[in-house]
């Protein structure tokens, strides 16, 4: 694994300094050339991960690290494409992810193989992995059989383009749901006005971000809220007692993953924007 994050209560983020905040809710360097890299959350036990295969392909299934012979032995998987075309070989059987399409990978599977169709523009896999209790069966979802919705508006900047992929209304999984959410033009925020859900926690990947741009995400209890800079490719851990919203300097995109008691979209919270602090 990269990294362990152990998670933290509404009172704690009161005694960290900015370096403490983002060790314990944010996974950097995700994404190195040539590598696989995970990093484990006791927050709800999602696995985030992230590989960039160049000149051959990355595998993995071993399940040491979680405690089982296999990976899969008791976990589900989403994986999705965030840059060149690329493919996926699960037991056997290839899938070909291009930009934006997800795979659903169930519990049982044994090996996970991923490639680039080419080295000098190798696919930028994102994988989120939680505890399962069911089989379900693999599933690869191109974005354009995904859900989209869209939502905010332009004279608040919040307009997006939300689209559901691993989700009951489009294939389905034991507790994960992903999908990936896309600023309008000139729009900078998500998910505004913000929201609490207490029954599922939700983990950020952003991309697409330039060099020189930044997300400010926006953490903590509605009364009591701290910021995360975020670069491309970081990764956010947003525990169920937490608000989870971000601006961007320029324009980007980003992946949410949620797990918990349950799958149900609309099982949220509002929170209004007079009550921030």
């Amino acid at each position: 694994m990269l990294k362990t994050l152990y998670g933290a209560s509404p009172a704690d983020i009161d005694n960290m300094n900015t370096a403490r905040l983002r060790d314990e809710f944010m996974v950097e360097d995700l994404f190195t050339p040539g590598e696989i890299r995970f990093a484990y959350t006791h927050v709800d036990r999602m696995i985030v991960g992230g590989a960039v295969p160049t000149s051959g392909a990355l595998s993995f299934g071993d399940g040491a690290e979680v405690g089982t012979e296999a990976f899969f032995d008791a976990r589900e998987m989403g994986i999705a494409n965030l840059g060149g075309p690329g493919a996926i070989t699960v037991d056997g059987t290839r899938h070909e992810l291009d930009n934006r399409d997800i795979l659903y990978i169930g519990r049982g599977a044994k090996t996970v193989s991923l490639e680039s169709a080419d080295a000098r523009k190798p696919a930028r896999f994102y994988m989120n992995s939680v505890p399962a209790g069911a089989d379900i069966a693999h599933r690869l979802i191109k974005r354009a059989e995904s859900k989209p919705l869209v939502m905010g508006d332009e004279a608040k900047s919040n307009k997006r383009e939300l689209r559901m992929y691993i989700h009951p209304e489009v294939v389905p999984s034991c507790l994960l749901l992903m999908g990936i959410t896309d600023p309008a033009p000139g729009s900078i925020w998500n998910t505004m006005p913000p929201h609490l859900h207490e029954r599922r926690m939700e983990a950020y990947c952003y991309f697409d971000l330039g060099d020189e741009d930044r997300v400010f995400h926006f953490m903590g209890r509605p009364d009591n809220t701290r910021h995360l800079v975020v670069a491309n490719g970081d990764v956010v851990i947003s525990p169920a007692w937490s608000i989870h919203m971000g601006a961007g300097t320029g324009p980007y995109a980003f992946v949410w993953g949620m797990t918990g008691e349950n799958k149900v979209y609309t099982d949220v919270d509002p929170v209004a924007i007079r009550e921030l602090r």
